[in-house]
């Protein structure tokens, strides 16, 4: 069998991004075996830095939907979590004697955040279900630290969104391996490799939206590149004792 039938690559491969859930209940039994694929994690020195918020009052969804845009996903799929990264917990367990605030622990809060929610994902999506990262709970991120009652040395790094998929979109073509994977040293890709992944994405698009086709890649970055900044990022970040040297 080729590696390509392996189910759990080509769960992977077949990746998309859910937004829309159907009424399908996820059982108990679902939840708990992804949340303890969840726990498994690979973590930066066993730190375990890691804590999930699972979001299920509907006064705590309704709130965390409008401070992430408005985004009815948020309001309405079956599951709803929070991943934050926290040295609060291991502070406790080492009775204060620790030195936190470094950049380095800024990053390793992040990097195991971001393995816990993609194991979390994956785990989902093997079990037949979809979902989508909420970054966007990071636009009122003094306000979703409020509501979750987050203390000193956490902070939310990404929501996760999961349920069985009502709508499913085709699979958004990535940039080829050819351009993702260098050898050795960084290669810069040639303004015809560009060339051509800019035509197949922007055919994919227009497929998916004859209404508003995709003139080009640049058109698709440039929202998130020139203005997505965020700039109480920092100052919230050495507020709660990250990032500080």
């Amino acid at each position: 069998m080729s590696a390509f039938e392996n189910p759990t690559i080509k769960s992977l491969i077949n990746h998309v991004s859910v937004r829309e859930f159907s009424d399908r209940v996820i059982t108990e039994d679902e939840r708990m075996a992804i949340l303890e694929a969840a726990r498994a994690s690979s973590t930066s020195c066993f730190l375990q830095a890691v804590t999930i918020i699972r979001v299920t009052d509907p006064e705590v969804r309704a709130k965390m939907a409008e401070y992430a845009g408005n985004q009815a996903q948020v309001l309405n799929a079956p599951e709803f979590w929070v991943f934050c990264a926290d040295y609060h917990r291991d502070e406790r367990v080492c009775n204060g004697d620790v030195d936190l605030g470094w950049t380095e622990q800024l990053l390793v809060g992040c990097t195991d955040s971001a393995l816990m929610c993609q194991n979390t994902l994956t785990a989902a999506e093997a079990l037949g279900m979809g979902g989508c990262f909420i970054g966007g709970i990071r636009t009122k991120i003094n306000e979703v630290a409020e509501l979750l009652k987050l203390p000193k040395n956490t902070f939310p790094v990404v929501g996760l969104t999961f349920g069985y998929p009502a709508v499913r979109n085709d699979t958004k073509p990535r940039l080829p391996v050819e351009i993702l994977c260098c050898e050795n040293e960084y290669r810069e890709p040639s303004d015809e490799e560009l060339a051509a992944y800019n035509d197949t994405l922007c055919q994919y698009y227009t497929q998916r939206d004859p209404a508003h086709p995709l003139t080009s890649w640049k058109a698709k970055l440039d929202p998130t590149l020139k203005r997505e900044r965020r700039p109480f990022i920092k100052e919230f970040l050495n507020k709660q004792g990250w990032a500080l040297k």
